[in-house]
């Protein structure tokens, strides 16, 4: 069952996505050639902690980081470490997550390391942009496939691959919630959505392949032929008329 967040919750929710949003700043001053992940990590935890909050992913089902950092080939669940060092032409996708008052925020960006290809520049500005193709889907009364289907018919002239293992997900007192929200189309258009839903969007797009496998360690996933990978996600609420984004300052 999709839950319909009250005012006040969403009040919580949106300081929870601040939060998170801060951690973002602080990464796109921060990430360059040289920095390990573990890096990233600790500065991150430091500003959630700093604010009252904790890191939702710390502990979750395991996880041993607060933010997870996927370089490259790695789509999704890159786990921080002292010996991961970013390098001049890398791309990495950060996903972050706090919990504040009982209530997360959840969203993840893609940064250049150094001066990047054309290719992989256009990868991110692709995913980036389908992101917003499938926020623009989103407002009360539409239904919960258009949003697939926008980032769907955004990423398909570009021939890239729209990874189907992973989903978007409700977010609430729960880092996931239901619904899952599929980033390509559906023969099924799903529920409809109601003012007061709060959705994490968050398109993984492969410049190659669609599929994926997870490493042994249960959490990095990467892409199968090994082409590189951009990831993108923004916690929303639904509203009447359209959406507003709690993953911001």
């Amino acid at each position: 069952m999709i839950e319909i967040k009250s005012e006040r919750e969403i009040a919580l929710l949106r300081e929870a996505g601040r939060i998170v949003a801060l951690c973002h700043a602080e990464m796109k001053k921060v990430v360059r050639p040289g920095i390990s992940t573990w890096e990233l990590s600790k500065i991150c935890e430091k500003i959630i902690r700093e604010n009252g909050a904790t890191p939702s992913f710390k502990g979750y089902g395991g996880f041993p980081e607060a933010i997870c950092t996927s370089i490259n080939h790695v789509v999704v669940h890159g786990i921080p470490s002292k010996k991961q060092i970013l390098k001049e032409g890398d791309i990495i996708a950060i996903d972050i997550g706090a919990c504040y008052k009982g209530y997360h925020g959840d969203s993840a960006w893609s940064y250049a390391v150094g001066k990047i290809s054309h290719a992989d520049k256009e990868l991110m500005e692709v995913t980036q942009r389908a992101l917003f193709a499938g926020l623009e889907a989103v407002k009360d009364g539409a239904y919960l496939n258009d949003i697939g289907s926008a980032i769907e018919t955004y990423v398909k002239p570009y021939h890239f691959g729209i990874v189907e293992d992973f989903t978007g997900h409700g977010v609430g007192k729960e880092l996931h919630e239901d619904p899952a929200i599929f980033n390509f189309k559906t023969s099924d258009r799903g529920p409809i959505l109601k003012n007061g839903m709060v959705l994490a969007i968050e398109p993984m797009i492969n410049s190659g392949t669609k599929d994926v496998r997870i490493l042994a360690d249960r959490w990095t996933t990467v892409t199968k032929d090994g082409s590189k990978s951009a990831h993108f996600e923004h916690t929303i609420v639904v509203r009447e008329n359209g959406y507003e984004i709690l993953t911001t300052l």
